[in-house]
């Protein structure tokens, strides 16, 4: 893919959900955990890769309201993981002028977590190059509650009938980012998930077989190939769309 296509026909903003580090590791007689470690490398290669690209922002789906029902062996080892990630990550994500975000409801997460997580946002929040944003215990019906909630707060006296989509889209989680024109899942699963309902209203959808461990550098171009291929249309007709 040359560089002019990049620019002129790539997403802005490209969400992925990344399925498939469990099987991935049954698949090779190996604990689940080791999985997601290797999911872990995955994820460097998709930042390194996506700002090379000048992709503006990149959000990732790391951990559902619904993976606390996973085995509490299992979920007590992705939040180290999480951590480790936290403390070992944020470094180099700085030297590259990557700003990082976490959204979702930190309440759940551990004291020591929730202090890397202010950190991490705190050195990275002046940086110009692509938005990293992990999703972590968030759900997309929990965001659009909370920005329901957020603007009856910020407006106290206002009636909830006087709110309409560009009022609360104010209050949703990465309000400040373009919206996602590219989902991709991993994994051979075909659904969303509860991930980015409101913000992936326009979405383009991308489903592969690939295992997210196996995803690498040219399995995103496909992607963004496929992307590049489709008619845009936002309500539109082609002959709108063309002129």
């Amino acid at each position: 893919m040359s560089q002019q296509f990049q620019q002129d026909l790539q997403p802005q903003h490209v969400a992925i959900i990344m399925d498939g580090n469990g099987r991935w590791a049954k698949k090779r007689f190996l604990p689940r955990f080791i999985g997601h470690q290797k999911g872990l490398k995955s994820v460097r290669r998709m930042v390194a890769h996506c700002s090379t690209l000048g992709i503006k922002a990149l959000t990732l789906f790391a951990f559902s309201t619904e993976n606390w029902r996973r085995p509490p062996d299992e979920v007590n080892k992705l939040m180290g993981l999480f951590l480790k990630a936290l403390q070992k990550e944020v470094s180099k994500l700085n030297e590259n002028n990557i700003r990082l975000l976490i959204i979702g409801d930190r309440s759940a997460f551990s004291a020591e977590i929730q202090a890397h997580i202010d950190i991490a946002e705190s050195m990275t929040r002046d940086n110009t190059g692509l938005v990293l944003s992990i999703a972590a215990n968030y759900g997309g019906r929990w965001d659009i509650v909370e920005a329901v909630k957020k603007w009856q707060l910020a407006n106290p006296e206002r009636s909830v009938s006087e709110m309409d989509e560009a009022a609360l889209a104010q209050y949703v989680s990465l309000s400040e980012l373009p919206e996602v024109d590219l989902l991709i899942r991993t994994g051979g699963e075909q659904r969303i998930s509860n991930f980015l309902i409101w913000q992936m209203a326009y979405a383009e959808f991308y489903f592969t077989d690939d295992l997210w461990p196996d995803f690498d550098e040219s399995s995103i171009d496909k992607a963004i190939e496929s992307f590049a291929s489709r008619e845009r249309r936002f309500g539109k007709t082609s002959e709108q769309v063309a002129n």
